[in-house]
Formats: C-alpha cells, structure tokens, sequence
C-alpha cells in the first residue's frame, strides 16, 4: 500500500521541494510522476534495472546503458526516448509490451510508447498502436506519443488527416484532443508542420467536428491550432473564426474563437 501522504502530495514547485521518500517510490515504478520536476528527478536507469528485473531481462541492462551514456547532452526527454529506442530494437515480443504499457510508471509507459512506435511501416498500423497511448490518463505519455509519431505522421500527412479526422468522433476527450495536438503547424517542441502552415484548410476534417467540443482539454488544442495557424494565414484563421461564430453561438466555440485569435488580437 502507498501511503497517503504520498497518493495525496502535490507536485513540487522546484528540484529543491522534493520529498526524498517520493523520489524512492518513482525510482520504484511504485507511482506516477505529478508533475515535470519529479519526471526530472527520476533516475531512469535505476528504475530501468528493476523494471528488467522483474521481466527477466537484467541481461539487457548494458545496452540501455551503453546508449543513454553514449549521449552528447543528455535530458529527461532523450532519455526516455533513447531507452525506448533501445527497448525497440532489443525485442517485439507483444506480451512485453502488453506488460509494460501497462505499468504502473507513467515513465514506463513512455518507453513502452517509444519503443512499440518503432515497429510500425505504416502510418495507419502506427497510429493503431499508438491509440491507447494517445489515451493514457498521464499527461507525460499523452505527450511522448505526439513525439513518437508526428515525424511519421508529417511524411504521410494525408493519410494521417483521414485517419485522425475519425478520432475526433471518439468518446475520449484525449484521443480526440491528440488528433489536434499532433498535427499543430508549430506546436511545442515538436517538427513544423510546412504544409498546414501554407494551407491549413487542408486539416478542416480535423479541426471543424470540434469547433464546439465539450472538453477544455480538446477546445485548447484546437486554439491553440487556430493560433499557429494565424502566424502564417492570418487571413484564413480570421474568415474560419467569423463562419464559425455565425454557425454556433455556445461558449465553446466563443472560447476557441478568442484563444485561436490572441496573436492577431495583439497586433
């Protein structure tokens, strides 16, 4: 059992807030990271070696190990993904996986995400694995999954558009918010999207069956869209915004209208 205290805590405002006790349960894999301080203060080696441990698989560790060293500048981020990479090449045993996915660290996870999205030609076989990713009740796999798969997404952006315009239809508001997320022209740390910077009516299928969507989660993401958007086409995001507010007078879509028009409003 978890104590209390601990399932209770809130996540520390700084590196220099962290209860040591929490650290040795991320290490553990016993919890989840609360926020982005305690995901930098996990070592992921160490939560690694037990994790391998208990799927018998110690024998592994030193290539893990050989790759996050062999690193330039290592973060957090890289690796995450290295291991993951690494975890890819090392095995596609699905029960793996299904173990691993489904662990209780939302860093696990993270891995598992990485490493199963290098198994994949297809950007329709991709995004089907990734599915339960882009739903992860952790806001850190929810956002290494748009890592794992935009650079695949953007090389078959068609395909994706299609793909992805049925997930705005799904009951879970973080698949439908991913498919938004993941296709942002600019977004966040992430690979510019040229042709939807060009010509961003081409996501239309994405972006207008959530004009008016019910979760905040998925109505930021679709400004946020309409926001990088209006750095190239501001003309574009204008006109869409203006038919958007003569089709639906809800809040909602006055909420997206006003954070998708911020940086035009600045000017």
């Amino acid at each position: 059992m978890i104590p209390e205290h601990i399932t209770n805590r809130k996540g520390p405002r700084s590196l220099k807030d962290l209860n040591p006790e929490v650290i040795e349960y991320l290490n553990k894999g016993l919890i989840e990271t609360k926020n982005l301080m305690e995901w930098l203060a996990t070592d992921q080696l160490e939560l690694l070696k037990l994790v391998l441990e208990q799927l018998d698989k110690l024998a592994w560790f030193p290539d893990f190990e050989v790759a996050v060293n062999a690193q330039k500048k290592p973060t957090a981020n890289s690796n995450t993904k290295v291991i993951g990479e690494t975890l890819g090449i090392l095995t596609s045993n699905t029960q793996i996986y299904d173990v691993l996915k489904n662990h209780t660290s939302d860093l696990v996870r993270c891995w598992a995400c990485w490493a199963e999205s290098t198994h994949h030609d297809t950007v329709s076989s991709l995004l089907n694995a990734m599915k339960v990713y882009a739903a992860d009740t952790h806001f850190g796999v929810r956002e290494v999954v748009i890592f794992a798969t935009k650079e695949r997404m953007m090389n078959d952006l068609d395909t994706s558009v299609e793909l992805l315009s049925k997930w705005t239809m799904s009951t879970d508001e973080n698949v439908r918010r991913f498919a938004v997320e993941s296709m942002r022209p600019i977004g966040v740390w992430t690979k510019k999207i040229a042709a939807f910077q060009e010509n961003p009516a081409k996501a239309l299928s994405i972006l207008t069956p959530l004009q008016s969507d019910t979760s905040k989660y998925v109505r930021d993401a679709v400004g946020n869209w309409l926001n990088d958007a209006s750095k190239s086409q501001p003309n574009w995001v204008e006109n869409l915004c203006k038919q958007w507010e003569k089709e639906s007078s809800t809040k909602e879509t006055a909420y997206i209208i006003k954070r998708g028009l911020r940086t035009i409003l600045k000017k």
